[in-house]
């Protein structure tokens, strides 16, 4: 299902509700540590665990976190919002319930953009609210029996949930990347999958082309790009093989098996009224300043969509270059670094697309981890634009930059560019009487290319430029070698 269309001559309706875990150090209720990798039950205070006599109190740095999002996806940050109660059980949910945002949320609206095929798209946002996150159960290490980590209890989140705006589960795909990549960019959350800091429920249902909406059924916790697609893309079927055989949809929450590729109900889908909300006695209505969203406002970095924006018109660079470029701000820090260092963004940016970005994906490397420096990559793309390497010689430097610097473990001087060009033997033949010596022999030499280039025969040019590098052992200047014959045979 890769782009929006009908399925089996039903549209497919999908809305996302993420939760991205917020940078703080610390909860968003207590002063537990959110670091990590504890050992569990070694990061629930009393607080966490709602012990009689404990108070929470709010997280200033998480209210500012959901200001930030708020601001970049151009919502409405609420003067006054509410926490509230939500009331449910279970084993790893020590309070009974859970601290959330019901009616009135701190992020109200917004919208999302990206691209898919090539098209701009958009996805409108409902609200984006605070919550603590609860507990982990623990199946897989205890036979028959079911551990609790309280290590997460009260881990600050900011659940973002869309309009169901999306038809396809390509569509979801491009958005929920867009969104992760957004709030790694503002620093809001580290955005690992891995370890549950960035997940999502997709809510999907089916239904005939201008039918009222389907029922849906959510299914939770998927924290891989990769799962998302398969778990709507299964569960799509599904639907409408059930619809097609005259059976009832619903309302339920699933779960994703990804050894299987299916989904599976684990439970009815409960509404807003099961949970039984109220606002929590203990938490005072969060009030927002204008002047505390305009302090948030004047330390926002520039969003990459302004970013793109601004390489396309000052740098010359092509929509989907640029859109590259921008993916995260350590890749464009390192471009920006490239492109200052050899000043030549469409080479700049041409690299980090090839060569650079190649090495990365085979290696399931960052652009922070690259052995290569923006330094030495800028300088080697110099070397080129002076005529001292050829391209294809850069690409034999660069496979050496690159090796060096993963024997070595940290980045090369940048002076290690030109020694690498001398040690390999790549530094082309800039000496214009060696070079017009070496022409004129091949002039000699190749009577019947001469003869068959004068009578209009284009390869055969081509074969005296290759004769020439040949006998300059491939350190002639191909433009150069090319310039010289070609004023030699008139």
């Amino acid at each position: 299902m890769s782009g929006a269309g009908l399925v089996r001559g039903f549209e497919v309706v999908i809305g996302l509700e993420t939760h991205a875990q917020l940078s703080t150090a610390s909860k968003i209720f207590s002063g537990a540590s959110t670091t990590f990798g504890a050992a569990p039950n070694t990061q629930a205070c009393a607080v966490d665990l709602a012990l009689p006599g404990t108070l929470p109190v709010l997280n200033r740095g998480a209210v500012e976190r959901a200001i930030r999002f708020g601001l970049a996806v151009g919502a409405k940050v609420a003067p006054l919002s509410i926490f509230a109660r939500k009331n449910y059980f279970y084993p790893d949910l020590p309070k009974g319930y859970q601290i959330s945002q019901y009616e009135i949320p701190v992020v109200q609206g917004g919208h999302v953009e990206f691209v898919l095929d090539g098209a701009p798209r958009k996805v409108r946002l409902t609200r984006a609210h605070l919550e603590e996150d609860a507990g982990k159960s623990l199946h897989e290490d205890y036979h028959g029996q079911t551990g609790i980590d309280l290590n997460r209890a009260g881990t600050p989140l900011l659940e973002i949930v869309s309009e169901p705006d999306m038809r396809s589960s390509a569509e979801a795909v491009a958005y929920a990347r867009a969104l992760h990549a957004l709030v790694v960019w503002l620093g809001i959350c580290d955005g690992n999958m891995q370890e549950g800091s960035f997940r999502c429920d997709a809510n999907v249902s089916v239904r005939k082309p201008g039918a009222v909406l389907g029922t849906r059924r959510e299914i939770k916790n998927l924290n891989s790009f990769r799962f998302l697609q398969q778990a709507i893309d299964f569960e799509v079927q599904w639907q409408i093989d059930r619809i097609e055989d005259g059976l009832a949809i619903e309302q339920a929450t699933v779960l994703f098996d990804p050894d299987s590729g299916e989904t599976r109900a684990m439970r009815t889908k409960e509404d807003a009224h099961d949970y039984r909300y109220f606002p929590d006695p203990d938490l005072p209505p969060l009030m927002i300043a204008p002047e505390w969203i305009a302090s948030v406002r004047a330390t926002m970095p520039e969003l990459p969509a302004a970013m793109s924006a601004r390489l396309q018109q000052a740098d010359g660079l092509p929509p989907d270059a640029a859109s590259m470029m921008t993916q995260s701000r350590p890749f464009a820090r390192f471009y920006e670094a490239v492109r200052d260092g050899c000043d030549q963004p469409r080479l700049a940016a041409n690299w980090l697309m090839g060569e650079v970005s190649k090495r990365l994906n085979a290696q399931g490397r960052s652009i922070e981890s690259a052995p290569v420096s923006p330094q030495q990559l800028g300088e080697l793309i110099r070397r080129v634009v002076d005529g001292t390497v050829s391209n294809n010689g850069a690409r034999q430097v660069f496979d050496l930059l690159w090796a060096a610097g993963r024997i070595q473990g940290e980045a090369l001087t940048e002076s290690f560019v030109d020694r690498a060009i001398e040690d390999l033997g790549l530094k082309q033949m800039n000496d214009s009487g060696a070079l017009e010596t070496i022409v004129d022999a091949v002039i000699a030499a190749n009577e019947k290319s001469v003869a068959e280039f004068r009578a209009g025969k284009d390869k055969a040019f081509n074969a005296l430029v290759g004769q020439v590098m040949k006998a300059s052992q491939g350190k002639a200047n191909p433009a150069q070698a090319g310039a010289l014959l070609r004023s030699k045979l008139g």
